[in-house]
């Protein structure tokens, strides 16, 4: 697509925004557009280009009328924030165990089951392949990072429960040593 056609654009809506102190095109400006037959593209960049002038523009929304019913943004806002737990486990593998015999029960066995469980938000494995600063190898082989919205939840059923049972059997006889670490972040 040739996008120099719509530079002539430009001056006109940036004259228009500062005109008008505003997005400078309103929907009706836009909706006009394309009643006088302009392409579809031409109207439809022009209105990109408003809203993108508009994100630009530092004023202040204008205040909502006293009596404006609460918008869904303002509804959202004000609702109460779920806490997502972040679990960690570190961990390294136990002798004998292959990377490559590892690596491929997380795929098949480990990732599907964990990533089926409904309090499990996210769930990731990363291998630990060097350090950034200072010699030799880093002090685990693997990092799995677990999001879980419910942990009461996850501990209390979820842990006890077959599949998580199933995993965790397997998976201690490839690690060494794992550190299941809760971790917030610092804010």
């Amino acid at each position: 697509m040739n996008h120099a056609r719509f530079v002539p654009l430009l001056p006109g809506l940036i004259a228009a925004r500062a005109r008008k102190g505003n997005a400078g095109r309103r929907s009706g400006d836009i909706c006009q557009l394309l009643q006088e037959g302009r392409p579809m593209k031409t109207t439809f960049a022009a209105a990109a280009l408003a809203l993108l002038l508009a994100a630009c523009d530092n004023a202040p929304a204008p205040a909502p009328a006293a009596d404006a019913p609460a918008s869904t943004v303002d509804a959202v806002r004000q609702a109460p924030a779920e806490v997502t737990t972040n679990l960690f486990i570190l961990y390294t593998l136990k002798e004998g165990v292959s990377p490559e015999q590892f690596e491929e029960w997380v795929r098949v066995t480990d990732q599907p089951a964990m990533r089926s469980l409904a309090r499990v938000q996210s769930f990731r494995t990363y291998r630990a392949e060097r350090l950034l600063m200072g010699e030799g190898a880093p002090g685990v082989a693997y990092i799995e990072a677990f999001a879980i919205p419910d942990l009461d939840g996850f501990t209390n059923e979820d842990m006890a429960g077959e599949t998580v049972q199933a995993v965790m059997g397997e998976f201690m006889g490839f690690v060494e040593a794992p550190q299941f670490i809760i971790v917030s972040e610092v804010e």
